[in-house]
């Protein structure tokens, strides 16, 4: 009997968590220079408890890449772009024709929309071809609807801070992969790496070369940011001379 009590004071003890104390949504708007360029976007000051949650706030690749793009902005010029993982694609939208960005979490995509109508509320026409679409790695319907709404494919991947897990890798290859090859050898993948593990650095070239696709680091790009050691990649697939 002595047990039986204990065991419902325990029971009368378990305390549920909503899903507010993982999810931060107090947005704010901060303004980014990007070059001459200038962006307002609504992000997180940190990141919510929630690991899976990486897209709410702007990451170190991010500034890389955004550093990078506004300083080559004529490579996107009459583009169109995917972005995985998205964080930066919005710049882009100011030179591309279209640009699609991606998450495969919910509140990200929240957050995402929530920074197309910012940039459509500004004014400026050039944010006509931004969309957001649902986007799990890997997620083969996922991707092959996205290829059926954008017939003609991608001429870019965008990717910025989006290998810190060792598990999504093979995933993120996968989509890389399958995007790449639906523009037969049109279409390269921009990844802005920033290096926290030698373990995830070795994963990220090795798994590149698995899936048949060329790995070069584009020159001069390789620098230091939050303290942090950035570089840019640009990922095609192999030629068939190259096998």
């Amino acid at each position: 009997m002595h047990r039986e009590q204990e065991k419902d004071e325990d029971d009368d003890e378990i305390v549920c968590l909503d899903e507010s104390f993982f999810i931060n949504r107090d947005y704010q708007i901060t303004t980014f220079k990007f070059g001459p360029q200038v962006l307002n976007l609504l992000c997180l000051q940190s990141a919510s408890t929630d690991y899976d949650l990486t897209g709410q706030i702007v990451w170190p690749g991010a500034v890389l890449l955004n550093n990078y793009l506004s300083q080559n902005s004529e490579m996107l010029k009459g583009c169109s772009v995917i972005e995985l993982g998205s964080g930066i694609g919005i710049l882009c939208s100011r030179f591309c024709d279209e640009v699609v960005l991606t998450d495969h979490n919910d509140e990200v995509l929240e957050i995402l929309n929530k920074n197309i109508e910012l940039q459509s509320s500004s004014g400026n026409s050039s944010y006509a071809g931004l969309t957001a679409e649902k986007l799990e790695w890997g997620n083969k319907d996922e991707i092959e609807q996205i290829l059926q709404k954008h017939p003609r494919g991608f001429d870019i991947i965008l990717g910025a801070d989006i290998c810190f897990q060792q598990s999504s890798i093979p995933l993120l290859f996968d989509t890389v992969e399958r995007i790449l090859q639906f523009r037969a050898g049109q279409c390269r993948f921009v990844l802005a790496y920033v290096s926290r593990a030698k373990v995830m650095d070795v994963m990220v070239l090795n798994e590149a070369v698995q899936h048949g696709l060329d790995v070069k680091e584009v020159s001069g790009t390789r620098s230091i940011i939050s303290n942090l050691e950035g570089v840019i990649f640009e990922i095609t697939l192999k030629q068939a001379s190259e096998f």
